[in-house]
């Protein structure tokens, strides 16, 4: 089994916020299985899909964002997942917005649910697909910002990278983190 998970704040008030990218991106993974059924258990919305061989937990936790890490700590132990087999999706406001990054562990680079999870694991030896959302305007707060939705003008671009995640965290799934970051990493704007 394999664990992904995207992070995210429960509540309609957080629905389609730029630091709620994980769960969007984790939720269309399980549209890949029409026989997916969510349930709430670890803390997390969570169903099982099959993507390709490999029977993959799908999870959104429930618990806020800074707390993340104990919902996937939760998970990972009950499943005896190894950590080289799970993947956090998330946002991150180095890139630019719908530019992808995934990496096989590192530092958590500022985003508080990633630094909460390498903290809950003593690790950061997991992979991390990050989803770009850009740079907050002006002097606008770092907060208010990531809580705040997508302009218009981007959401095209944002629903296609949507789509590039999928494919990423596909890839990982079946093939592995190496190649997966050569085809993710290296790939031009607009395809994986």
């Amino acid at each position: 089994m394999k664990v992904v998970v995207g992070l995210g704040n429960p509540g309609r008030q957080y629905l389609g916020t730029r630091h709620n990218i994980g769960f969007v991106v984790v939720e269309a993974c399980a549209k890949l299985d029409p026989a997916a059924g969510w349930r709430l258990k670890f803390s997390s919305q969570c169903c099982e899909v099959r993507m390709g061989s490999e029977t993959v937990l799908l999870a959104c936790p429930q618990t806020f964002m800074n707390l993340s890490g104990n919902a996937i700590r939760q998970m990972v132990g009950f499943h005896k997942v190894p950590l080289v087999d799970l993947l956090v999706v998330c946002d991150d406001m180095n890139l630019p917005v719908g530019k992808l990054r995934l990496r096989a562990a590192g530092s958590a680079g500022g985003q508080k649910g990633l630094q909460n999870a390498i903290d809950q694991f003593g690790s950061n030896q997991f992979a991390r697909l990050r989803f770009g959302v850009g740079r907050p305007p002006g002097q606008m707060a770092a907060t208010d910002y990531v809580l705040g939705r997508f302009a218009k003008a981007e959401t095209d671009d944002v629903d296609l990278a949507v789509g590039r995640a999928v494919d990423a965290v596909r890839l990982w799934v079946e093939q592995g983190v190496t190649a997966a970051m050569n085809r993710v990493n290296a790939a031009p704007e607009g395809s994986v």
